[in-house]
């Protein structure tokens, strides 16, 4: 068996792991290998070389550390096939979908690239006699990262490129359930000359991240997971004086109004609801229909849904995987039963769906429901699976208002031709990130990407400019230099002169 350990100080840690946990191929039921769960004393390991190695790390020029993430860049982009391969392994999403995570990861790492003009600063000359101002960043120290199963190469590279371009040093604590992509991209940091311990791993439950939030030489910490974690994570390193940005959960609509080219929009309900077995934060959960297009709406998407290639990941022709784990599976085929009971009609049932892989792999098809109401749980909660709910509504602004009293704010769609609608839309729904015909609006590594309300904690996105800032502390400086007479004590308060 496989044994899946912790990176920490440029190099596998050798040490003996008092607790381990299965990590399973989904396309097969099969346990493929064992992963290190971290005590408190390895996260600590992991800190302290964090820590030793941050002086030099941060006060290594802006040039240098753009070459090296220049040089992880190239390494990355040429071993995608293989990230990708592990993705789909140890998550189960397929082969083009992994590839595309790494994709948009990469992007990333190609925006921390600039860092040298990322992190220039402002300076105004004069502001009084012979006083200048001007205002730095600089790095905040040690920076950890806590990430999800879903995406394990992209949602970390939300993070750690701008962290370590800006001087920090890195903890990252990915899933237990997919881990092995961490270790190959700490193994493609030291190949690309990043010094030891500037970039670290270490796998763990909940034992390691509590450590991490409550450790005194952490000095921020970024987390994508769902809701409940988030603001757990946020209370607690907030509490313990850190910097905390924490993505929670979602909801995503999509409105669909009668003005709509209506093939598109059940395209891009089956592609971005179904997508990935629906494990993604961005996931279309809910597509609003404003009647009288339900009907019509619903025939659409049910006869695409019907037609989606179920199977293992790894295999040609499959369009969507497994589910991560058995557990899983069984928590989201209990809402599928729970809408049933609750008079939502199903109109496509994935339980049962005709697979191309192995029969003890954790399996369930597109499932697709109309005349689903805001009461019933299968519209109340996040289930991360391939379930898509249709609520009918009478008019956009009815629409709206759903969307808004949502509890969550991550991603929210419309779908028309009519520009004045969508121009409206934008200023009027409360969601963080909105596409207009577009079903999933994932910014690019250049925008910053966070949701509203119970989506976020914290205030700062991820990536981006925002990115940027949340790695960095700012400073003001205000210097006067050439004149060698002070002009004699003076009590009353600077000004301008």
């Amino acid at each position: 068996m496989e044994r899946i350990g912790h990176w920490i100080g440029g190099r596998p840690w050798d040490g003996v792991a008092e607790r381990t946990g299965p990590v399973y191929n989904p396309a097969t039921g099969e346990e493929r290998a064992r992963v290190d769960l971290a005590t408190a004393e390895v996260v600590d390991a992991a800190v302290a070389a964090a820590a030793q190695a941050l002086p030099e790390w941060r006060a290594t020029s802006l040039t240098r550390r753009a070459s090296a993430l220049f040089a992880f860049r190239d390494l990355v982009a040429g071993r995608r096939e293989e990230l990708a391969a592990l993705i789909t392994a140890e998550h189960g999403k397929v082969q083009q979908d992994a590839l595309g995570e790494v994709q948009r990861g990469l992007e990333v790492v190609e925006f921390a690239c600039g860092i040298p003009h990322l992190l220039k600063g402002a300076y105004s000359l004069n502001v009084s006699t012979r006083i200048d101002a001007y205002s730095i960043r600089q790095p905040v120290g040690v920076c950890a990262i806590i990430s999800p199963f879903n995406f394990p190469a992209m949602v970390p590279m939300w993070f750690y490129p701008l962290a370590i371009a800006c001087g920090n040093t890195v903890v990252c604590k990915p899933s237990e359930k997919d881990p092995s992509v961490s270790v190959r991209v700490a193994e493609l940091w030291a190949e690309a000359g990043l010094p030891p311990g500037v970039f670290n791993v270490v796998h763990g439950d909940a034992v390691a991240v509590d450590r991490l939030l409550e450790h005194p030489g952490v000095q921020a910490v970024s987390f994508v997971g769902s809701t409940p974690v988030a603001h757990h994570i946020y209370q607690q390193g907030t509490s313990h004086g850190k910097r905390v940005q924490a993505l929670g959960g979602a909801k995503n609509h999509m409105l669909v109004l009668p003005d709509a080219d209506l093939d598109l929009a059940a395209d891009a309900a089956v592609s971005a609801g179904y997508g990935s077995a629906g494990e993604r934060c961005m996931a279309i959960s809910v597509v609003v229909a404003v009647d009288p297009v339900g009907d019509d709406l619903v025939d659409r998407i049910a006869e695409r849904t019907r037609k989606v290639a179920v199977g293992d990941g790894s295999r040609p022709g499959s369009e969507m995987g497994p589910l991560v784990t058995g557990a899983h599976r069984d928590r989201v085929t209990g809402y599928v039963a729970g809408g049933e009971a609750a008079g939502a009609r199903l109109v496509v049932d994935g339980r049962g769906w005709a697979v191309d892989g192995a029969p003890g792999g954790f399996w369930l098809g597109p499932c697709l429901f109309d005349r689903v109401t805001p009461e019933m749980m299968l519209y109340r909660d996040e289930i991360f699976g391939p379930v898509l709910s249709v609520v009918r509504v009478p008019s956009y602004e009815a629409g709206v208002a759903l969307i808004n009293a949502n509890p969550w704010g991550n991603g929210t769609a419309i779908f028309t031709n009519d520009g004045g609608a969508a121009r409206r839309f934008q200023e009027e729904v409360e969601v963080g990130l909105i596409g207009i015909n577009v079903p999933i609006p994932v910014p690019m590594a250049y925008y910053s990407f966070g949701g509203w309300k119970a989506s976020l904690f914290g205030d700062s996105h991820a990536h981006g400019t925002d990115g940027v800032h949340f790695f960095t502390r700012g400073k003001a400086v205000t210097s006067r230099w050439l004149d060698p007479s002070h002009g004699g004590i003076h009590l009353g308060f600077p000004t301008n002169q």
